[in-house]
């Protein structure tokens, strides 16, 4: 007796899901249209900075005097912000993380007002707290000397005041993504808090605090309203790079657009570096 067999192979079960699959990149021209514009929007003042670039003076004008000090001063005041607010912002985000309060969303909400506040505003708030004559700058002065507004130190605390946010949120989110069972484990195994928090927490959100560490200090390097208002705009002493293209503008449009394709270069390395975290699909 004798057995027949198919010669047609069968078909691919996954070939129906995947042919299901590939239709959904394929959108329709009614929103690649929107899209290809938004796009356009986004990048053409930025390929409009990249065409209007001085090239042929730009060695010149990279090591001037002026670029070179703003640029230092911004890289230590917004490095300094950054340690402040890692500081005073990790043990924050772990309160709102693992800690439950009464008034935690308030405090929470409290802690985000920065990032929709106008930067101006907050240079005005600070003005009226850390100023000689503020809430807590009138007792600064008169106990110590000590005067914020106007120095090298007002822009690190302006600066950090609009960057904390985003170190907050990313730790916080960190915190509440990691398991909370190693922490457990270790607590039962005889490990106080603090060794619980430094040895078992810390090294679970590293990753969430190195990339709130970088949009942290990437933000304080880009500050400017709260800069502007709280610590003026003195040059070798508080004026920083964003501060720097604001007042190239009104005499050499040039060495504008040279301080503007530097911070522009940073916020691309700042993408980047970010990129498998934040940007790139699943």
């Amino acid at each position: 007796m004798t057995s027949t067999v198919d010669p047609s192979p069968a078909p691919p079960a996954a070939a129906a899901p995947a042919r299901r699959r590939s239709g959904v990149h394929r959108p329709p021209v009614a929103l690649l249209i929107p899209a290809g514009l938004g796009l356009a929007f986004l990048v053409l003042p930025l390929v409009g900075l990249l065409v209007r670039a001085p090239w042929a003076t730009l060695p010149e004008r990279l090591t001037a005097p002026g670029v070179l000090t703003a640029l230092r001063l911004s890289l230590v005041t917004a490095t300094i912000a950054t340690v402040v607010c890692m500081l005073l912002g990790v043990p924050l985000a772990w309160l709102l993380a693992r800690v439950e309060f009464p008034g935690r969303r308030v405090v929470r909400a409290l802690v985000t007002v920065p990032l929709v506040l106008p930067p101006v505003v907050g240079g005005v708030a600070l003005l009226l707290v850390l100023g000689r004559r503020g809430l807590v700058g009138s007792w600064l002065y008169e106990t110590f000397g000590v005067s914020l507004p106007f120095t090298t130190a007002g822009v690190v605390v302006a600066e950090a005041f609009v960057a904390m946010p985003f170190l907050v949120i990313a730790v916080e989110g960190a915190l509440r993504g990691a398991d909370a069972r190693f922490e457990e484990a270790a607590a039962t195994l005889g490990a106080g808090r603090w060794t619980t928090f430094r040895r078992v927490t810390l090294p679970l959100v590293a990753p969430g605090i190195a990339a709130g560490a970088v949009l942290c200090w990437a933000r304080a390097l880009g500050e400017f309203g709260a800069t502007i208002t709280f610590a003026g705009n003195f040059p070798g002493r508080t004026q920083t790079m964003p501060l720097a293209v604001y007042l190239a503008l009104e005499t050499d449009l040039d060495a504008a657009i040279v301080l503007s394709l530097i911070l522009l270069t940073v916020s691309v390395v700042i993408l980047a570096s970010l990129r498998d975290k934040w940007i790139a699909s699943p």
